[in-house]
């Protein structure tokens, strides 16, 4: 967990300039047969964290194996740079899964950010894992708010450039918001996304995810990779 301690915004903003320039965000033909969820909880000023990532069989959506990890943190809370909180546990939690993902989807944003560096495409530039950004709220950027019915959708735009969608992913609630965040395109990340819906607003992968780090929190389930 030596990543990112001890350093300044100016040189945060410099690494998220830095990975920007190897942002790999163009469209392409993907091939899912498992997808994963990813997050992290920790309150606003704790130095603990509690992360996970969960496994599913894709499109069923099923569980299929797990990884948690409790780790500490020094970076200070900032809007816009919570990557560098919440990354350096991420990859620990990635690191011991016995199993990857053909795409993670990280419970945050991807390029729908001021520096296009939210935490899913902080993470999946670092590690060159596809992934993309689920968010419960906006962070940055404009949109129109889509039609109220579930799957109905409209881009986020910085000025003129597209940066992710605003989805409704169930009927007559707020959207979630969507963006890439390595090895994927903007529509790639719309497509995979309206195949996780379920009964909640949470798309499944992200959802299952925040169950399964609320439950490692309370002590119910122990740290490690677990097959299911």
């Amino acid at each position: 967990m030596s990543l990112y301690q001890n350093i300044s915004i100016p040189e945060a903003t410099h690494i998220q300039n830095e990975l920007r320039a190897k942002l790999d965000i163009e469209e392409r033909e993907l091939h899912i047969t498992t997808i994963g969820g990813a997050d992290i909880s920790l309150n606003l000023y704790s130095t603990t964290i509690f992360a996970g990532i969960i496994l599913l069989s894709f499109p069923q959506l099923k569980p299929v194996a797990y990884s948690l990890v409790k780790a500490e943190t020094n970076f200070p809370y900032v809007p816009g740079f919570l990557a560098f909180r919440e990354v350096p546990a991420l990859i620990t939690v990635w690191e011991q899964m016995g199993a990857k993902p053909d795409l993670l989807v990280v419970d945050g944003h991807g390029t729908a950010h001021p520096r296009r560096m939210g935490i899913a495409a902080h993470f999946g530039t670092l590690t060159r894992q596809v992934s993309m950004g689920c968010a419960k709220n906006i962070l940055f950027g404009k949109f129109q708010e889509p039609a109220s019915e579930l799957g109905a959708y409209t881009p986020i735009y910085d000025k003129q450039e597209q940066i992710g969608y605003a989805f409704r992913s169930k009927a007559k609630t707020a959207p979630v918001y969507i963006s890439p965040g390595y090895g994927l395109g903007m529509q790639n990340s719309l497509q995979a996304i309206q195949q996780c819906t379920g009964k909640y607003r949470i798309p499944e992968p992200t959802r299952l995810a925040h169950e399964l780090v609320n439950r490692f929190r309370k002590g119910e389930l122990k740290e490690g990779y677990q097959a299911l």
